[in-house]
């Protein structure tokens, strides 16, 4: 199903010469990689957090915690 937001998309790319539409290409497939790889970045820092949190949180003061 496509939507308004995309047809108003396909509108203006329909009115583009080929090397701009090679431009678009590009950029998209830039985005698509950037957002991958912020995806990755978040799940290791995330990761990486869990580890050191687990340090402060995982002790008996705050055991009582732990049970609710």
């Amino acid at each position: 199903m496509t939507t308004a937001y995309e047809q108003t998309i396909l509108q203006k790319l329909r009115h583009l010469p080929p090397e701009r539409l090679a431009e678009v290409e590009d950029f998209v497939d830039f985005l698509a990689h950037r957002q991958a790889e912020e995806r990755a970045l978040t799940q290791a820092a995330a990761h990486l957090a869990t580890a050191a949190f687990a340090r402060v949180w995982d002790n008996p003061a705050d055991a009582d915690y732990d049970r609710l």
